[in-house]
């Protein structure tokens, strides 16, 4: 990940793109990216929380309801769409992203319909996610460069498919005529390049 050095503070401009409130919620269950997160985002100027579990995210979404968060989607303990209908339940005006290692677009398109902003594959350095928590309604992000290989987008269906089946392993395998223990192997797996 790459950091503004700790001792370098936040610039007019970025004090100005992140507005009158500060706070942000980072949810992972990575300690150390977790914590090298936090040290950036401070360094950038925002006041953070963090949380290592979907209890511990919902548990400070409900107490304190921050204006920014950046939340992990595959957790210990469940997954961080919890995390953002928890704090949609108390602020409609959270600018959230999303980071996973397992991205796939039926997960990003429930991640958007339930109020994030962005969705980042890990690895996402500091300086791609403050830009992903500060760009503006509208504002055009840059197309990658690199198409999807053909085992990611097959990887993309089966993902759309078991989030049609609302994440039901035996249905998803009957819709796509495959084996569930072969289609369990699959999801347990990262996204291929």
């Amino acid at each position: 990940m790459t950091e503004k050095s700790p001792a370098a503070h936040a610039t007019p401009q970025d004090a100005e793109l992140i507005g009158a409130d500060k706070t942000l919620l980072i949810v992972d269950d990575d300690g150390p990216f977790l914590r090298r997160l936090a040290r950036a985002m401070e360094a950038r100027g925002f006041t953070v929380e963090i949380a290592e579990s979907v209890a511990e995210g919902i548990a400070k979404a409900k107490t304190h309801p921050p204006k920014h968060a950046v939340i992990d989607l595959r957790l210990g303990d469940g997954s961080g769409l919890d995390v953002i209908e928890a704090i949609r339940g108390r602020r409609d005006d959270t600018r959230m992203i999303v980071l996973t290692g397992y991205g796939n677009i039926a997960t990003a398109v429930n991640a958007v319909k339930l109020g994030a902003l962005d969705y980042l594959a890990k690895p996402a350095d500091a300086d791609e996610i403050f830009a992903a928590l500060v760009r503006r309604q509208g504002e055009r992000v840059e197309l990658p460069e690199n198409p999807m290989s053909a085992d990611r987008v097959r990887w993309e269906h089966i993902q759309r498919v078991y989030e049609m089946c609302e994440r039901n392993v035996s249905e998803t395998a009957r819709r796509l005529n495959m084996h569930r223990r072969t289609l369990q192997r699959i999801l347990a797996k990262r996204a291929p390049k």
